[in-house]
């Protein structure tokens, strides 16, 4: 009832004063059929500085004195709500129209805003995620947006490592925890972080089904945790377990869940898992994997850890080989198996270090 359904919805409410002098301020005053009365940020490095051709101010009640607006547009992110709401109740205060979005300000959990938009007759609309779109056309949809989380910025002060793989089910979560295990046995303070909901085997220290989040939340979870941690545990390394993989073929699914796992980890190495012979799934190979690693994330693929379940006979000197890093099978410790797998970590970050 209330979403801005296209441009026209917009120009008969035109012109805007935009609040967020930042990514969604922008991309709204692009709209076509909406003229932009002038920016305002509560960032006070953003305040009296030029933006989109205007200068951003910081008080909204002498913009609308200033200004031509007829409309106040809150384009605020995902844990400003505060701000959203002060706005939305200051502008409709003002006799301005406001349109929201449902980030900061979803309308249909602020009933309030309608109520009183409705008191002072003026219009109130939202930018709305559109799931009305996606249940027409898969007869289904979330009831309400499931991106939550704060859009965190964390840079780890310790040494990540992010187990990837080929596939799923290629070994990712035993190498996780086979690599943190050795290292806590090594008198080393090591996190094991498993982004699975299978991932709650001893000695793990901290799981989640990173799957069950929004892709865009993804990251900020990542990151959050390994930030906790640190603050908490005071740790020497972490282990980031990841999920499937960027090139498996046959389940495009999970591709964009493998993504935002390597992005919030933002690692300093990767162990890389393959399962050669798979039975259920479509590995490209790892060539292809570790080329979309280092592709898409600055960093580096450091050894590689075989499953060899379903090949006995694969050679592991000839993988090493042809990819010149060191290779090894945890499972039955050949060519230096978790002690190699290990030592090769350690001696990567105290090189990089």
């Amino acid at each position: 009832m209330y979403s801005v359904k296209s441009s026209d919805d917009l120009e008969e409410l035109s012109p805007f004063i935009i609040i967020g002098a930042g990514g969604g301020g922008e991309k709204f005053s692009n709209f076509s059929g909406v003229e932009t009365a002038g920016f305002l940020d509560d960032s006070k490095d953003k305040q009296g500085k030029e933006f989109c051709g205007h200068i951003v101010g910081s008080d909204l009640k002498t913009l609308v004195e200033e200004t031509n607006s007829k409309s106040v547009a809150i384009m605020l992110p995902i844990g400003a709500e505060g701000a959203a709401l002060k706005y939305a109740v200051q502008a409709i205060d003002l006799g301005q129209n406001v349109v929201t979005s449902f980030r900061s300000l979803p309308l249909e959990e602020n009933p309030a805003i309608v109520k009183f938009a409705n008191q002072k007759n003026v219009k109130v609309k939202q930018i709305s995620s559109r799931l009305d779109n996606v249940e027409k056309v898969m007869g289904i949809a979330p009831e309400k947006v499931t991106e939550t989380l704060p859009k965190i910025m964390y840079v780890h002060k310790k040494p990540v490592i992010f187990v990837g793989g080929t596939s799923q089910e290629c070994g990712k979560r035993t190498t996780t925890r086979k690599l943190g295990q050795i290292a806590k046995e090594m008198g080393l303070k090591a996190i094991i972080f498993s982004t699975d909901e299978m991932g709650f085997e001893k000695p793990t220290d901290i799981n989640f089904r990173a799957g069950s989040l929004s892709v865009m939340d993804v990251p900020a979870a990542i990151m959050g945790t390994i930030k906790y941690m640190e603050e908490n545990e005071d740790p020497d390394i972490i282990f980031v377990e990841g999920q499937s993989s960027l090139t498996e073929t046959g389940n495009p699914h999970p591709k964009g869940l493998s993504a935002s796992i390597l992005f919030g980890a933002m690692p300093d190495a990767v162990v890389l898992c393959h399962r050669p012979k798979h039975p259920f799934r479509e590995p490209i190979g790892i060539g292809a994997e570790l080329n979309a690693i280092e592709a898409v994330e600055p960093t580096k693929v450091i050894a590689l850890s075989i499953n060899r379940r379903n090949d006995s006979d694969y050679s592991l000197e000839e993988v090493e080989k042809e990819f010149n890093l060191p290779t090894v099978d945890i499972h039955t410790d050949s060519n230096g198996g978790l002690k190699r797998l290990i030592e090769t970590v350690l001696k990567y970050v105290e090189e990089k270090e």
